[in-house]
């Protein structure tokens, strides 16, 4: 099974990076993140016309979430099981079923913008979602959560000068948090299979970071232990940065036996 997560930033604008990437890798399950359109305009019909079923959740101008899948799937829920809050009526979640596999995908609010409040958001969903992994693992489900986490895990996760150490993606907090929920024993699919060096998924469209390879590694798979003894590879797709007018993070694609 190949899964794969991409934060597209605006399918009006990459709807066709995502079409020939389709075309390019064929993944089983493809996640995008900030779609940045409501649930009616996002072009479902033309991803169909390729062999992939999508359902979206979105919401005008923001956010925004989808999946397209190749394989048979069940749409389980559309909004975070247990959120509360301003941040719960956001368009960040959405969970499938398929081949007996719970699968996740999240665009994790960033947490820099709207103050205190809006940085209690992004910890409120994180803990809304480590209980959701705790309440998956007492049904002893195998499942996957791929997404943009907004999430540094630690410093060699980003190019030195990158982010402030306030940054919202890389204060105790959020790391704390992040590691709670992989401490549940999920398994960090990148780290499972390259444990050191720089494995970037983002890089700014300013200052060059593209050019300078000045990234950061925020979008994530984390696996339940069964699938984790399923993983044969996990690395971000480089080569879409590359491309004329890109999103400013590339797919992250996972394979499992």
């Amino acid at each position: 099974m190949r899964l794969a997560t991409w934060n597209v930033n605006s399918i009006r604008q990459r709807e066709r990076h995502v079409a020939k990437w389709l075309e390019r890798v064929q993944p089983d399950v493809l996640f995008l993140q900030e779609i940045k359109c409501q649930t009616p305009d996002f072009p479902a019909l033309n991803f169909e016309a390729l062999g992939y079923r999508a359902v979206a959740v979105g919401q005008k101008s923001y956010n925004g979430v989808a999946v397209l899948a190749r394989v048979p799937f069940e749409v389980t829920h559309t909004a975070l099981p247990g959120l509360t809050g301003d941040v719960a009526e956001q368009a960040r979640y959405i969970e499938i079923e398929t081949g007996g596999v719970t699968l996740i995908g999240i665009y994790l609010p960033n947490g820099n913008s709207g103050g205190e409040a809006g940085y209690q958001g992004k910890l409120d969903f994180m803990t809304a979602l480590r209980l959701r992994a705790e309440a998956l693992l007492a049904e002893d489900r195998d499942f996957a959560i791929l997404g943009d986490w907004n999430v540094a895990p630690t410093d060699e996760d980003y190019a030195k000068g990158a982010l402030s150490p306030t940054d919202a993606l890389v204060r105790p907090a959020t790391r704390a948090a992040y590691r709670e929920i992989l401490w549940l024993g999920l398994t960090d699919a990148i780290r499972a299979l390259h444990p050191t060096g720089p494995v970037y998924t983002f890089w700014d469209y300013q200052s060059a970071a593209w050019q300078r390879d000045s990234g950061l590694r925020i979008d994530h798979a984390l696996l339940s232990p069964k699938l984790a003894e399923r993983l044969t590879s996990a690395a971000p797709d480089r080569r879409e940065r590359g491309e004329e007018q890109p999103s400013d993070h590339v797919p992250v694609v996972v394979e499992l036996a």
